[in-house]
């Protein structure tokens, strides 16, 4: 099998956009209905969902490779590189620290061009911590770069990158097409989509790092589409992609195999799409919170405002399983009477809707 930088048009992509319309249209609709319902929320509300939308990206990023970071430590992360900590938070966990800060830097550079300098920057916060990788440079040495799976002996090798002395003639291309393409380039591509599409396919395609290409072409990725798109976007790639990985591989890998990458600029369309509207429900799901509060606060005493924010911290897909009377006591430290009495009052105030009965029943909010 010859891959796409083995074939003499590389790297001159090519593509169809027949029946793709429908897509560019909706994306732009959720996109400024997702502005719109930003704007209408607190400046601290605002800055809590982007902080949300950060965190997913990053701790999602980080799992399609296999890492499993801790939340609280990249949200400490990103809170302390905001600059919102007015004594930066220790962090026990340094991978935690490098992705937190490369997301806050995607977001606050997204307007400059892009550079060696800003690439290894970004490869020397994400892998710095990680033992026995040249963090912040181009990979080196003969053995071939191989993007596999599977177990030792059985494994599938999907792509196998350019040799590493091609990388650094290949990254210099890379950044000229990139800057090129942007706003007001020689070259410029108007459409987000398709401009991040490209830029993610063509970086990982180079793979110019011994690790942390994925998450690195996916900040380029969102780098693209902020910066095609005038401001800083919203939404989350990595959370989207890892709800099907397997969709995500064949795709890039089907991309890998030719120039003409119509299938590719499909399924990232879609991919898009897709990630927007998980957004949406974000910012949506953070009106409701806001809306929430201001109509119990007041009504409702500290154990039970502990459970409630427990609970909306689990995000718009909610809290696992419901409350049960167990969790209620796990959380607050109260009495079973106690609790009893606090799920039957938040039931009363129809904060809390009953589901099940008996040793079964437990409690959803009623947002």
């Amino acid at each position: 099998m010859m891959y796409n930088w083995e074939l003499p048009d590389w790297p001159n992509f090519k593509y169809q956009l027949q029946n793709l319309e429908p897509i560019w249209y909706e994306f732009a609709v959720e996109t400024g209905e997702v502005n719109g319902m930003l704007n209408a929320l607190p400046n601290t509300m605002q800055q809590e969902t982007l902080m949300q939308l950060m965190l997913t990206e990053a701790i999602k990023s980080s799992e399609i490779e296999g890492e499993y970071l801790s939340r609280t430590d990249v949200m400490s992360s990103i809170r302390n590189n905001l600059g919102l900590n007015p004594v930066p938070e220790p962090l026990s966990d340094q991978r935690a620290a490098g992705i937190g800060a490369l997301m806050v830097d995607v977001r606050k550079t997204y307007k400059l061009p892009l550079t060696t300098d800003k690439l290894m920057e970004w490869h020397q916060l994400l892998m710095s911590s990680s033992k026995g990788i040249n963090a912040g440079s181009w990979r080196k040495g003969l053995e071939p770069m191989q993007v596999i799976s599977g177990r030792i002996g059985k494994e599938t090798i999907h792509f196998v990158a350019p040799p590493s002395e091609r990388v650094p003639a290949e990254m210099d291309a890379y950044l000229d097409w990139f800057n090129h393409t942007a706003p007001d380039g020689a070259m410029e591509i108007s459409n987000p989509i398709i401009r991040a599409a490209i830029a993610h396919l063509y970086f990982e395609s180079i793979h110019p790092f011994e690790d942390g290409n994925g998450r690195m072409g996916r900040a380029i990725a969102e780098k693209a589409l902020s910066q095609t798109m005038g401001r800083p976007v919203m939404l989350s790639l990595s959370r989207t992609i890892a709800a099907n990985k397997t969709i995500y591989y064949d795709a890039l890998a089907l991309g890998q195999q030719s120039n003409e990458i119509s299938p590719w600029i499909k399924y990232f369309a879609e991919l898009s799409l897709d990630a927007q509207k998980q957004a949406k429900m974000l910012v949506d799901f953070t009106l409701q919170k806001m809306l929430f509060f201001d109509r119990f606060k007041i009504q409702l005493n500290d154990r039970q405002l502990k459970v409630i924010r427990k609970m909306l911290d689990a995000g718009p897909a909610g809290f696992e399983g419901g409350m049960t009377a167990k969790k209620y006591i796990a959380i607050t430290k109260a009495s079973k009477a106690t609790a009893t009495r606090d799920l039957q009052l938040l039931t009363e105030l129809k904060v809390f809707s009953p589901r099940g009965a008996g040793r079964n029943i437990h409690y959803t909010l009623n947002l």
